[in-house]
């Protein structure tokens, strides 16, 4: 069988933030390799995030990183109090977002707010997590927070996760 595209949610230490077994939440990108639309070479618009799983939560968070690039773990991006469905592509790169959707972005560690894609170095191709967190409250967090701080506010409120899979290569 072919390695899944649509990574399964692997409960990492989820637990631990809620006191409780976390949920298992599918997420799904529908791309092992990203579409050129997704990156610093295109558009750079944020790709369709598929969620199912999350019907008891509030709200949903996510966390995109790198974890191969050359500083270490390099984040792309973070958004929280989306509704509990899957998210749609191309969110505007503002702090609070209105439509498509509700919800609030932060700072990814090129600086900027809002969804950043993957711009490697040439080489070998780097993995990107699409980290998926449903929540059992919205966040009160402002805008333009830094992934940190996401997380800080995250302890306690995770009822579920799960994380796909893609990889970015530059020659």
């Amino acid at each position: 069988m072919r390695a899944e595209v649509f990574a399964m949610a692997v409960i990492l230490g989820v637990a631990g933030c809620t006191g409780m077994p976390a949920e298992e939440l599918k997420v799904e990108l529908g791309f092992e390799e990203f579409p050129q639309k997704y990156t610093c070479d295109g558009a750079d618009v944020s790709p369709e995030v598929g969620v199912t799983g999350a019907e008891n939560a509030e709200a949903l968070a996510i966390i995109v990183d790198d974890p191969d690039a050359p500083g270490g773990t390099f984040t792309h991006w973070i958004a929280w109090n989306l509704p509990p469905a899957s998210i749609p592509e191309s969110l505007p790169k503002v702090g609070t977002v209105k439509s498509p959707v509700r919800a609030v972005q932060g700072v990814n560690d090129f600086g900027r707010v809002g969804y950043a894609g993957p711009c490697p170095p040439p080489g070998k191709p780097h993995r990107y997590f699409f980290r998926v967190y449903a929540l059992d409250a919205p966040l009160e967090l402002e805008a333009g927070a830094t992934r940190a701080e996401l997380e800080r506010a995250m302890k306690g409120h995770v009822i579920a996760y799960g994380e796909a899979v893609a990889t970015y290569g530059r020659v």
